[in-house]
C-alpha cells in the first residue's frame, strides 16, 4: 500500500484500456488516497469517466502537478489480480508489443472493466447437519423441496447461485423453504472440501502409457514444467487429464483447463462433472456477461476448483494454482486474430514459469513447435500410442475420384458404403470444410461469377435462406434469378458445400435422420448441445459437417468417416498450409471406431499420390511432423526462426502502401542483419470488407534480435501521422499470413 505524503505528492501511473504504448499520471483522490498496485481506480480519461489499473507509484511526472487530474475512486482496497498475474501481463505486453492497458483490461470480465465500484459476490447455499441427516421422504408432500435435498445430499458440497441455476432451473422458492426449516444455510464462499467427497465416480483402468503420463505429471506438481502427451485419437487422454486433476485437487488446488473451441466444452463438462464432486466453472464467448463474471470471480475467490473455458479464459486468476491443462494444443483457435494477438498456449507456458505449476499440453496431432520443444528436451514428451480399452485403430483408405461419375461431392463407392453403415444401425460421419450450398455462382451464358463487392471473393450461396453471403465480411444479399450482366443466362452453382451435400443426402437417404452441423445450423442457443445429445444417443444416422466435428467429440457408433475433398487444403501460399491439412484429416479420422467395432476412414481426392496424404496413410502423422519439420529447418522457416507481420489496411491503395514503405525505412536505419524484412506486399486477400491490406514480414533465426528491432520500431510507428490515416496492427509469431 501507498499512502499520500504531505510534503510530496505521489503519483499513480495509471493503464487505461486505449491503443496507446504509454501510461498516465494522476494524482491520488483525496478521500481515499491509499492503494495497492493492480487496483482499479476510477479516472476522468477526456471527457468520460473509466476504468483504469494502477501499475506505478512515483514522486515524480514529466508534467506539473496542477495539470494532473485526481483519480476519482479507488474501486478495489486489494487488487483482484495477484502478483505473478501481474507479471504475467507486463510480460505479454512486452511480448508481443501491445498497450498494456488493454492487455491487463483483457484479463477482466466486461463487469468489472465498467464502473463497477463494488465486486459482486455470488452466494453460496450447503446442508446444515440436520439437513444432511433428514430423510428426504419427510418431504414427500413438498416434491420440489424434496428434490433440491436430494440434489445437495447426493453432491456432498455447497452450490453457488449460479450453479443452482444450471441444475434446477425453479431453485429460489425451494431454497427459501429448506434455508426456514433450517436444512439448508447460506455462505459467503464455498469451503474445501475433504478428499473422499472430491470424486463421484471411480477412475477408470488405465494402460500401461496413460499410467505413465499419470505419473510424470503427478510427480511434478509443486513445481513448473511442460508436458506434452502425444495420445492417437481414442487413446484415453480426457481420461489421464481427471486423473491427475484428482490429484491436484486432494491437493487443495486448482486446475485450468482451456479448449479450443466452445463445440468442445459441453461434452468435457459433461464428463467432468460426473467424475468430479467439487464446483467447476465455466468460461466462453456464448455465456452472458453475468454468468463469465460469475466463473471469473468463482476462481478468483477459490470456491471453484476447476475452470474449463476457451482462449480467453487464460488470464482468469487462480487463488490456489495447481495445474494448467491446453487440450487440442496445436489449434489455431488458441491464437488471438484481432486486438491483443496473443497465443495462448505459449502464454499459458509463460504463466506456468510464473506461478511455478507444471503445465500439460494435450493433442493428437501436435503442432510442430511442441514437437521442436519436445526434441530440444525443452518439454518432457509423453506418448499414448494406442487407443484405450477394446478400441481399434480404423482402417484409412485413400479414393480416387478421378472420371468417376459424382452425386454433389459423393462417389458411387462412398455411397455404397453409406447404405452399408446404416443398414447395420452404425452412424457415419460426413467431413466438408465449407458452409453454404456452394462456394461460387456463375452464369453459364456470359461467365459472370457472383464477387463480393467489398471483398477480393466469391459470394457463398445460402439456398436455406435464398442469399448470397461473403464468409468473410459478412455481406448479404438475395439470390438473383437471372444474371445481372447479360439479363438472359443460366446461372449455375459451383463447387461443395454442406448445405448442397445435405440436400443429396435427403434424396438418396429419405428415410435416415441427417444432422448437419456447421456455423450456420448451431446459431440458436442450445442448439449445439441438442445435436450432440441426439447423436450420442444414436438417433442420428448420417452426421455432416465442417471443422467443429474434427476433434475432441467421441461418438462410439460411428464407424464410417469419410472426408469429401481433402485435396483443397494441399496448395496454399502458406506454409502452415500442410500442417493444418495433416492434422485435420487425423483429427477427423478419429472420428472413426471409437467404440469396440473398428472404423474405416475413406478421403476421396483427385491427388492419390500426394507425399502428404501417402505419408499420413502410411507412415502416420509422427513421420509426417519429422518430414516437415526437416523442411522447415531447410527453409529457415518456424519453429527454426521467428516472425513478426505487420499488417495495415485503408480504403484507399495508396496509404497502407506508403505507410508500410515508410516502416520499412525506419526499420531498415535500426536493424542489423540479423532481421529480414520481407515487403511491403499485399496481403493473400489483398481487399476486405472494403480496405486494402498490404504487410511486411520481420523474420530472424534469434528471437533477442528480433524483439530488439521491434521494442524501438513500435514507438516509431506510433508517433507517424501516416498511422491516423488507417489501421495498423503487429501479430508476434503469426499462425498464418492472410
Amino acid at each position: 500500500m501507498a499512502k499520500l505524503n504531505s510534503e510530496a505528492k505521489l503519483i499513480f501511473r495509471v493503464a487505461i484500456a486505449v491503443p496507446i504504448f504509454r501510461l498516465f499520471d494522476y494524482l491520488p483522490p483525496q478521500t481515499n488516497p491509499i492503494a495497492a498496485i493492480g487496483a482499479r481506480l476510477e479516472v476522468q480519461f477526456g471527457r468520460q469517466k473509466t476504468i483504469g489499473f494502477l501499475v506505478e507509484i512515483v514522486k515524480h511526472s514529466e508534467f506539473p502537478n496542477d495539470k494532473l487530474k485526481q483519480v476519482l475512486r479507488v474501486l478495489d482496497e486489494q487488487p483482484l489480480l495477484s502478483a505473478p498475474d501481474l507479471q504475467l501481463l507486463h510480460w505479454a505486453s512486452r511480448y508481443y508489443h501491445h498497450p498494456l492497458g488493454e492487455v491487463i483490461s483483457s484479463a477482466f470480465p466486461v463487469i468489472l472493466r465498467r464502473n463497477q465500484s463494488m465486486v459482486p459476490t455470488e452466494k453460496y447455499y450447503g446442508l446444515t447437519e440436520l439437513g444432511a441427516a433428514t430423510d428426504s421422504l419427510q418431504l414427500k408432500r413438498t416434491p420440489k423441496q424434496k428434490a433440491v435435498l436430494e440434489m445437495f445430499q447426493a453432491n456432498h458440497h455447497p452450490f453457488s447461485s449460479s450453479a443452482l441455476c444450471r441444475e434446477y432451473k425453479n431453485w429460489r422458492a425451494p431454497v427459501q423453504q429448506l434455508l426456514a426449516k433450517a436444512l439448508l444455510t447460506t455462505q459467503s464462499a464455498s469451503p474445501s472440501q475433504p478428499i473422499d467427497a472430491l470424486i463421484k465416480q471411480d477412475a477408470l483402468q488405465c494402460n500401461p502409457p496413460q499410467q505413465a503420463a499419470i505419473n510424470a505429471v503427478c510427480e511434478g506438481l509443486g513445481q513448473f514444467s511442460v508436458f506434452l502427451l502425444e495420445g492417437v485419437t481414442g487413446s484415453g487422454k480426457t481420461e489421464v487429464y481427471m486423473q491427475i486433476i484428482q490429484a491436484v485437487l486432494a491437493r487443495g488446488l486448482q486446475v485450468l483447463v482451456l479448449v479450443p473451441e466452445i463445440t468442445l466444452t459441453p461434452q468435457l463438462e459433461a464428463r467432468f462433472r460426473q467424475r468430479f464432486a467439487v464446483n467447476i466453472a465455466i468460461s466462453h464467448s456464448k455465456l452472458t456477461d453475468k454468468q463469465r463474471c460469475n466463473a471469473w470471480l468463482q476462481i478468483q475467490q477459490g470456491s471453484s476448483a476447476i475452470l474449463l473455458g476457451t482462449r480467453s479464459a487464460l488470464f482468469t486468476p487462480l487463488k490456489n494454482p495447481g495445474l494448467i491443462i491446453l487440450d487440442e494444443e496445436h489449434d489455431a483457435s488458441f491464437k488471438q486474430q484481432e486486438g491483443f494477438r496473443f497465443s495462448a498456449r505459449d502464454v499459458a507456458v509463460v504463466r506456468g514459469k510464473f506461478l511455478a505449476i507444471p503445465v500439460l499440453l494435450g493433442s493428437a496431432t501436435p503442432s510442430l513447435e511442441s514437437l521442436h520443444n519436445a526434441n530440444t528436451k525443452r518439454y518432457q514428451w509423453l506418448p499414448l500410442p494406442e487407443r484405450a480399452g477394446q478400441a481399434i485403430a480404423p482402417v484409412l483408405q485413400l479414393l480416387d475420384i478421378r472420371n468417376k461419375p459424382m452425386q454433389e461431392g459423393l462417389s458411387n463407392v462412398l455411397i455404397e458404403e453409406i447404405k452399408k453403415t446404416v443398414a447395420k444401425n452404425e452412424q457415419v460421419l460426413l467431413f466438408l470444410n465449407r458452409r453454404g450450398f456452394a462456394p461460387t455462382l456463375i452464369c453459364h451464358a456470359c461467365g459472370w461469377v457472383a464477387r463480393c463487392l467489398h471483398c477480393d471473393a466469391n459470394l457463398v450461396i445460402h439456398s436455406h435462406s435464398k442469399q448470397l453471403r461473403c464468409h468473410h465480411c459478412g455481406k448479404e444479399q438475395p439470390l438473383p434469378d437471372h444474371c445481372p450482366a447479360c439479363k438472359t443466362g443460366e446461372l449455375t452453382a459451383l463447387g461443395l458445400g454442406t448445405e448442397r451435400v445435405e440436400k443429396v443426402l435427403m434424396q438418396l437417404f429419405g428415410d435416415k435422420t441427417i444432422a448437419r452441423l456447421d456455423r450456420d445450423s448451431t446459431q440458436r442457443k442450445g442448439s449445439l448441445e441438442s445435436y450432440l445429445e441426439q447423436i450420442n444417443q444414436g438417433s442420428v444416422d448420417i452426421i455432416l459437417g465442417t471443422q467443429m466435428l474434427a476433434k475432441g467429440h467421441h461418438f462410439p457408433q460411428v464407424t464410417l468417416v469419410a472426408l469429401l475433398d481433402v485435396d483443397s487444403g494441399l496448395f496454399s501460399i502458406d506454409f502452415h498450409a500442410t500442417e493444418k491439412l495433416a492434422q485435420l484429416i487425423v483429427q477427423v479420422s478419429g472420428r472413426a471406431g471409437r467404440a469396440e467395432k473398428q472404423g474405416k476412414v475413406i478421403m476421396q481426392t483427385r491427388r492419390p499420390d500426394h507425399p502428404l496424404l501417402t505419408t499420413l496413410i502410411n507412415e502416420g502423422y509422427h513421420c509426417f511432423a519429422k518430414t516437415a519439420l526437416a523442411e522447415r529447418q531447410l527453409a529457415a522457416l518456424p519453429p527454426f526462426s521467428y516472425q513478426a507481420l505487420l499488417q495495415a489496411q485503408a480504403a484507399d491503395d495508396a496509404i497502407p502502401q506508403n505507410f508500410l514503405q515508410t516502416v520499412l525505412e525506419l526499420a531498415q536505419h535500426i536493424n542489423s542483419s540479423e532481421t529480414q524484412i520481407l515487403g511491403p506486399v499485399p496481403a493473400p486477400m489483398a481487399r476486405r470488407a472494403g480496405l486494402y491490406r498490404y504487410q511486411l514480414l520481420f523474420q530472424s533465426s534469434q528471437r533477442r534480435s528480433l524483439h530488439h528491432l521491434l521494442d524501438e520500431l513500435m514507438p516509431k510507428i506510433e508517433q507517424l501521422k501516416q498511422g491516423k490515416k488507417l489501421r495498423w496492427s503487429l501479430d508476434v509469431d503469426p499462425v498464418d499470413l492472410y
